[in-house]
């Protein structure tokens, strides 16, 4: 194993978006608990700041993962680290009529939401199972409560990459059992979080948003448990439950409802 894998016995977390809300908190939480830290971003400043307020190793990529190129090339950058722990957390949102919003955001949100999670879910899980016999790792990739729905209108495009990101998670976490495997896999799914993601999307929350130290706390949690979907706050856990028991064609009308709250 590299030094570069392996420092000082620690073991070494992945974080994408780590430059604000919960990719930011995961690296403030997973540094007090002695992780290594590999932070991935655009904003390079914003990166040294954490890098500098943490007391742990601290390894700074910056690349924008809305690129195709740049997601491969960040795994070829990874090829002699070994990863305990991936947080795949970049993505962002967009509300609107789907007529009317940005087609170019749309795009480019597909891109993030989807192509980068799923070009990193894949390279960094093939490396956990080639570890060992069993392999061994955890990755959590962060979806939302969007999707566990059936779909949502004025967030159209979002909760359908959101709705990806869960059911890919599902199947893999399916196919790694079958296997054996020690590598546990996760999809985080909270409601509202009060980070800046608001105004990337340009929308205000219908709904109280929990705090981004509360949802990594319960995310952690559900990490510790081997949990497959993990739903942070108990509001949200009676509503997903909820939902279940509901019409699909009357769950997307409400979850419409909400969205366009959102609107003003």
């Amino acid at each position: 194993m590299t030094e570069k894998g392996k420092q000082g016995g620690r073991k070494t977390a992945l974080i994408t978006g780590a430059t604000s809300g919960i990719g930011r908190e995961f690296a403030r939480v997973l540094a007090q608990r002695g992780y290594r830290l590999i932070l991935v971003g655009r904003r390079h400043g914003r990166l040294e700041e954490i890098k500098e307020s943490v007391s742990v190793p601290v390894r700074i990529i910056t690349a924008d993962l809305s690129q195709e190129s740049q997601c491969r090339q960040l795994l070829h950058d990874l090829d002699d680290e070994q990863i305990d722990l991936f947080i795949n957390d970049a993505g962002f949102g967009d509300c609107g009529r789907f007529v009317r919003t940005s087609l170019d955001k749309d795009v480019s949100m597909i891109h993030v939401n989807i192509i980068a999670m799923h070009i990193l879910f894949k390279g960094i899980l093939k490396k956990m199972t080639a570890r060992g016999t069993h392999g061994s790792g955890q990755i959590l990739n962060v979806a939302s409560a969007a999707g566990l729905m059936p779909g949502g209108p004025f967030m159209a495009t979002y909760y359908a990459t959101k709705a990806y990101v869960t059911s890919l998670t599902r199947a893999v976490y399916v196919e790694l059992r079958e296997m054996h495997s020690h590598v546990h896999v996760s999809a985080l799914c909270p409601g509202p979080v009060n980070t800046e993601f608001n105004e990337h999307a340009d929308v205000v929350f219908a709904l109280k948003g929990i705090s981004a130290q509360q949802c990594v706390r319960e995310a952690m949690a559900g990490l510790a448990a081997h949990r497959l979907i993990i739903v942070p706050s108990f509001t949200m856990k009676i509503a997903m439950a909820g939902q279940r028991l509901l019409p699909a064609c009357l769950t997307v009308r409400l979850a419409g409802m909400q969205q366009k709250r959102k609107m003003g």
